[in-house]
């Protein structure tokens, strides 16, 4: 009993769930910042070429795989029971289940990872089947996905070593992490792919050893904590089964988002050269506000929400899941508006360079403004999904995952053919909203959440705060300014001068309608 309690003292109690959560944000602004350099120089090098399009499906694959198990089924599975092990069990149990679950996960990976590098050609083919009416980009597409898929291997072990740090109250170092990859994939791009024969092929070896440099730089802050694995072969241990029982249902949870993307680039493969490339900057820039708020929030409150379970108690369970929506929300509306107004502008400012034309930013920016139309919802998965993982119910996000995809696939079929590329995004935002709704109903209806009564309040702002916004950037691009003739650098502080503007009115707003400390509270 007093090494299992001196484990719980070592928890960082004083450290509140907000300032968890923005530390997290802050690493993440960081790493989301780096993202977009990577991407307008990827942009810059590659345009939106038929071989950027394979690059971008060699590196799409990898990474699907990477949420859909990694920080997906994986994470929501495992970080659950690690957090019960630090509340029931002794700190040689804990070190003893990390070690089955490590020589375990790197088996299975080590086996899928030669097994798709070995099938590549079909597997390209089932992820872009449009691509066989190109045997050239067929063919270079595989080769790239020769070189990019072991990034899973590495990054899947880089995810383990991160939730063992989270479930320790060690929120930097796994936040942190991804800044690597941006700064390979910057390296690669700049230094490498400029000048090299086939710049695709030394941007795909920059993602290779992304997923090394990434586990790597994680191994000395577990050893700190004394917990680095000796990986060992459990499929029979307890705790293993438990986290192999969640995962197969989790995967129809939280990564359906995931699933979704996956077959808006299978659709798009079908349609006009550049139809990807699209597709990708758009999400890229969508996914900003996602990865550094909603994904921030769901780290944090995580393992937070597993011990109020696995203590029993269900208040503090609602009232962390209750502040995590409203923080939300706060963040989630005005960012979701932003996007939506400023698509080409934003989309120019970054992008607009090189190989890319005037018609890829119009483009791209399109497929952005539906994009915008789901990222409150998207980022309301992220949160909400957790209340299920949490209480170790994974059956019930796979009926939800299930009804989603289906909706997504019908929605796809419907509005591919009248709206091409944007209807792919649109539909992907639309079965976001339907997931999200019942992803909150099914906690509602259980009393898992409860509204506190900060809601009216809330509201209030909220409504005037974004109204403002809108009047805001409005009248902003009222100026009529032609975004693509502008040079790079009065572009850039045209864009800053409207953001700026926007978060002083948001927020001067917000205060002015009743934003106050209190509302922010646990």
């Amino acid at each position: 009993m007093s090494e299992k309690k001196s484990l719980l003292d070592k928890e960082p109690k004083s450290l509140s769930l907000l300032r968890s959560g923005v530390l997290v944000s802050i690493c993440t602004f960081l790493s989301r910042v780096l993202g977009l350099v990577r991407d307008a120089a990827l942009a810059y090098v590659l345009g939106a070429s038929g071989s950027a399009d394979a690059f971008y499906v060699a590196f799409k694959i990898p990474n699907f795989f990477r949420r859909l198990f990694a920080e997906g089924a994986f994470a929501q599975a495992f970080v659950p029971v690690l957090s019960d092990y630090r509340v029931k069990e002794g700190k040689d149990e804990v070190r003893a289940l990390i070690s089955a679950v490590s020589g375990s996960l790197a088996l299975v990976l080590l086996l899928i990872t030669v097994l798709f590098m070995v099938c590549a050609p079909w597997v390209v083919y089932v992820f872009a089947p449009g691509f066989t009416a190109d045997d050239s980009q067929a063919k270079l597409a595989s080769e790239l996905l020769v070189i990019t898929f072991p990034y899973l291997l590495f990054i899947s072990l880089t995810a383990l070593a991160g939730g063992i740090l989270n479930a320790h109250g060690e929120y930097a170092v796994p936040a942190i992490t991804p800044i690597f990859l941006n700064i390979s994939l910057i390296v690669a791009t700049v230094c490498f792919a400029r000048t090299a024969a086939q710049a695709e092929t030394a941007v795909a070896w920059g993602v290779f050893f992304a997923g090394l440099i990434q586990l790597m730089f994680q191994m000395p802050f577990l050893a700190r904590l004394k917990l680095l694995p000796m990986p060992v072969l459990g499929f029979r241990h307890p705790g293993v089964k438990r986290i192999l029982l969640l995962m197969g249902p989790a995967l129809f949870g939280v990564s359906v988002g995931q699933i979704n993307l996956l077959l808006d680039t299978v659709l798009a493969s079908f349609l006009q050269t550049g139809s990807i490339t699209w597709l990708y900057l758009s999400d890229r820039l969508y996914e900003l506000p996602l990865g550094i708020f909603a994904i921030a929030i769901s780290t944090v409150i995580l393992p937070s929400l597993s011990r109020s379970f696995s203590g029993g108690e269900a208040s503090k369970f609602s009232e962390t899941l209750d502040w995590a929506l409203r923080i939300l929300l706060l963040i989630a509306i005005p960012s979701s508006l932003a996007l939506f107004m400023l698509a080409e502008p934003l989309i120019a400012t970054i992008f607009y360079r090189g190989e890319l034309t005037v018609n890829d930013v119009h483009m791209a920016a399109q497929s952005l403004q539906a994009y915008s139309l789901g990222l409150v919802f998207m980022m309301l998965i992220k949160v909400l999904a957790p209340g299920y993982y949490a209480r170790q119910d994974t059956r019930t996000p796979v009926r939800i995952g299930i009804i989603a995809m289906i909706s997504n696939m019908v929605l796809n079929l419907i509005l591919v053919w009248p709206l091409g590329h944007v209807g792919l995004a649109l539909a992907t935002s639309l079965s976001a909203g339907l997931n999200a709704f019942l992803l909150w109903r099914g906690l509602y209806k259980k009393q898992y959440h409860v509204f506190s009564a900060q809601w009216g309040r809330l509201l209030r702002i909220l409504l005037s705060a974004t109204f403002a916004l809108g009047i805001c950037l409005y009248l902003f691009l009222l100026q009529g300014w032609q975004w693509t003739q502008m040079d790079d650098l009065y572009r850039v502080g045209c864009t800053l001068i409207v953001v700026v503007c926007g978060v002083l009115v948001y927020v001067l707003v917000a205060i002015a309608a009743g934003l106050r400390p209190s509302i922010l509270k646990h």
